[in-house]
């Protein structure tokens, strides 16, 4: 197989880091300030030894190539929230990033049906990205909230997004 997910490990904490603060991956992101190494830092130590967050390393040809978070996961409900980003340059640089990114939602959703039992998860995306938007669509999300939430000072339009295990889809 060539894509796997695995735990991340304290190994991942700075490669973690470097592709978080992508300026690509920061203005999809709803935090968009450059994350200095204490506020990481501080943030690893919080989400490694919180059994409701999960963070995840995405390989690919045998390269780590992005992250999955998985947050607010609540087993009684059987529901997370949650994100990615990817290594932008590295996946550019290979020529390989729209398949990455393809796999990466493809391994992510297994992960959180087939691996972590859950029956629904959801995520937040920004209107304007519709590439996303349209990714989430062809795996079967769909669109449950629209509102505003303030970024930068700015009021942005945002989507959540839910994918419910018995409605998935692009297997």
């Amino acid at each position: 197989m060539s894509a796997v997910l695995r735990r991340a490990t304290d190994d991942d904490r700075d490669v973690i880091l470097q592709w978080r603060n992508h300026p690509q991956v920061r203005r999809s992101s709803l935090t968009t300030h450059l994350i200095g190494q204490a506020e990481h830092e501080a943030w690893w130590d919080a989400v490694r030894d919180d059994p409701d967050r999960l963070v995840l390393i995405y390989t690919r040809h045998g390269r780590s190539a992005g992250v999955v978070t998985f947050t607010g996961i609540d087993r009684a409900t059987g529901s997370a929230t949650w994100g990615f980003y990817l290594d932008v340059d590295g996946l550019h640089e290979r020529n390989d990033l729209l398949p990455a990114w393809i796999e990466l939602e493809r391994e992510a959703i297994g992960y959180a049906f087939d691996t972590l039992g859950l029956e629904r998860i959801g995520g937040e995306t920004f209107a304007d990205n519709a590439q996303v938007l349209q990714l989430h669509r062809r795996f079967g999300f769909e669109e449950t909230d629209r509102y505003q939430r303030e970024i930068d000072g700015v009021a942005r339009d945002v989507v959540y997004t839910e994918l419910r295990a018995a409605a998935r889809s692009g297997r």
